[in-house]
């Protein structure tokens, strides 16, 4: 099923996904009018190294098997504590709940907007 995704589709896309896998407090921010970095963020907490790669795992399997698209750049550290998705217009960042809490990404780019989970649960719906 290949689909041209806008960002935000895409960052809610994967904000389900994450969902699905049961990961923890998932926020999207779009950070396109402060970064050239990427146009949002979607970051999620796992209880679990295991579950940290669980989560990134199945993320680049349905956004490769359903959207026909591959992460850019993938970042994973040897501890499975915190891996990074770069698809370009969108960086799925999957931590660790510890790292979560220490890095504290929404906390730094706190003037980015938020996607409500209400409005990205119903586009992930929409999507597939």
């Amino acid at each position: 099923m290949l689909k041209d995704l806008s960002s935000r589709e895409l960052a809610c896309i994967i904000a389900g996904i994450m969902n699905e896998k049961l990961a923890k407090d998932i926020e999207i921010l779009n950070i396109s009018n402060i970064s050239v970095i990427s146009d949002y963020f979607v970051i999620c907490g796992a209880a679990s190294s295991v579950q940290v790669r669980a989560i990134s795992g199945y993320i680049s399997q349905i956004i490769k098997e359903k959207y026909e698209r591959q992460a850019l750049k993938e970042e994973k550290d040897l501890k499975n504590r915190w891996h990074l998705l770069d698809y370009g217009d969108v960086i799925a960042h999957v931590m660790h709940q510890e790292e979560r809490q220490y890095y504290a990404l929404e906390k730094f780019w706190s003037h980015a907007c938020k996607i409500t989970p209400e409005e990205w649960l119903k586009q992930a719906e929409d999507s597939v």
